[in-house]
């Protein structure tokens, strides 16, 4: 039998990184690794506590949600994470959690626009928010179509430069190219939500910044001639 120990240590730590972060209650949200090698993606038991929580916890499934090792169900939100995994291809984490801020913004069904540079340094542009699922959608595969929602509220963005998007009616998911950037993106995206709500309610009609800004602050982080932080040097 395949070993997954590394898979689902990764797994566990993306997910013990939510509630120390402030993301979760209970047993809110969930993460999981991918190993695009093997095809598979090891994630959270469904209804376990995060205190309760180990790595040999994480249950392993294959890209179509189908488990191959764990002794316990995995999360329910598993299909909605294989959607992605199938849809995205550069991605290797994704995370789900119902953080405050990030959830109000998609119960109000509204993309949180990019009002200033700390947004622009991470997004260029909106973190959208789908469409609102419809009941035959509901009475399909819920979670499968999920997925399908975020899918297709990025057909014209680039999933590697947004990892995050907002569900309508329901909740923030992220992604990364591993599972820590994924929750890392949870981290961020709260983040901007609430910087968002704040704005909002200093000036109720602010409109985002200009795309020159924007786009300058993007950039010069993510872009082909990033200058942002360190790189390694063959002369240092």
């Amino acid at each position: 039998m395949a070993s997954y120990k590394e898979l689902k240590r990764e797994a566990f730590e993306a997910n013990l990184e939510l509630p120390k972060r402030g993301l979760v209650l209970y047993t809110f949200g969930n993460a999981s690794a991918a190993d695009r090698k093997s095809g598979m993606i090891a994630i959270k038991p469904s209804g376990v506590e995060y205190d309760d929580l180990t790595a040999d916890m994480m249950v392993v499934v294959d890209m179509n949600g189908v488990v191959v090792d764990g002794k316990h169900r995995p999360s329910s939100d598993t299909k909605t994470h294989c959607v992605l995994y199938r849809a995205f291809g550069n991605i290797r984490g994704v995370v789900h959690t119902h953080s405050t801020y990030a959830t109000a913004w998609a119960q109000a069904m509204r993309a949180i626009p990019c009002f200033g540079t700390t947004h622009a340094d991470h997004l260029p542009g909106n973190v959208p928010c789908t469409e609102m699922i419809s009941d035959v959608q509901i009475k399909k595969d819920y979670e499968e179509e999920t997925g399908n929602q975020i899918v297709s509220a990025f057909r014209k963005l680039n999933p590697d430069e947004t990892p995050m998007v907002l569900v309508a009616g329901h909740g923030p998911f992220t992604w990364g190219a591993s599972a820590a950037k994924a929750a890392y993106n949870s981290v961020i995206l709260e983040e901007l939500a609430k910087m968002a709500s704040i704005t909002c309610s200093v000036t109720p009609h602010v409109k985002a910044v200009k795309r020159s800004l924007i786009e300058k602050h993007f950039y010069r982080k993510h872009g082909a001639d990033a200058y942002y932080g360190q790189k390694n040097r063959g002369d240092a």
